[in-house]
């Protein structure tokens, strides 16, 4: 009777303490957009017992104050943001590669879903994804010269939320000026 007694009250007070009464708000991050007036602070909030709840990106206005928001799905989550500036091909913009969506459908986001490259503009209005949710980015690298970004990855076209044997790799070659697909390799 006490083993029961102790295992119902240990219960009861952790569902207690798991009550979201507290989000906590964190900064992770503050990048300057080089060539603009914006600095973007990437925020997650965060619930007591859940962890993160959602994740965006603030673009920060420094000459009037004035913010704008790019939101992720709920569990979403950033990998890096990296600005592309080609001053001669009149490209400017940012990459972000993130985690946001949940292929799998195992109740949510998690690390075993793909990661995709968005195009944001550097005020934060423009939002493109530029990689097929399919697809598994890895690694990607960005021709200066020709204003173009290369991406391989890989689709897991079997759909057991894994990398193997049956699964297609790809490189892909898309065109920064335009955020369209150039070739398939």
């Amino acid at each position: 009777m006490k083993v029961i007694l102790l295992i119902i009250l240990t219960t009861f007070c952790l569902t207690i303490y798991g009550q979201d009464k507290y989000n906590y708000v964190i900064f992770n991050k503050f990048t300057e957009v080089e060539g603009t007036e914006y600095v973007i602070a990437r925020i997650e909030n965060r619930g007591k017992m859940e962890g993160l709840k959602n994740t965006y990106l603030l673009f920060i206005d420094t000459k009037n104050g004035l913010t704008n928001q790019v939101d992720f799905p709920n569990e979403g989550y950033i990998q890096e943001v990296e600005q592309v500036k080609i001053d001669k091909l009149g490209i400017n913009c940012l990459l972000v590669s993130a985690r946001i969506v949940d292929l799998d459908g195992k109740k949510g986001i998690d690390w075993n879903d793909p990661t995709q490259i968005i195009v944001l503009s550097t005020d934060g209005k423009q939002k493109t994804q530029l990689t097929d949710s399919k697809l598994f980015a890895s690694t990607w690298a960005v021709n200066k010269t020709t204003g173009t970004i290369t991406i391989t990855g890989h689709y897991d076209t079997n759909n057991n939320g894994k990398h193997d044997k049956t699964d297609k790799n790809e490189i892909g070659v898309y065109d920064l000026k335009s955020l369209k697909l150039i070739r398939k390799i």
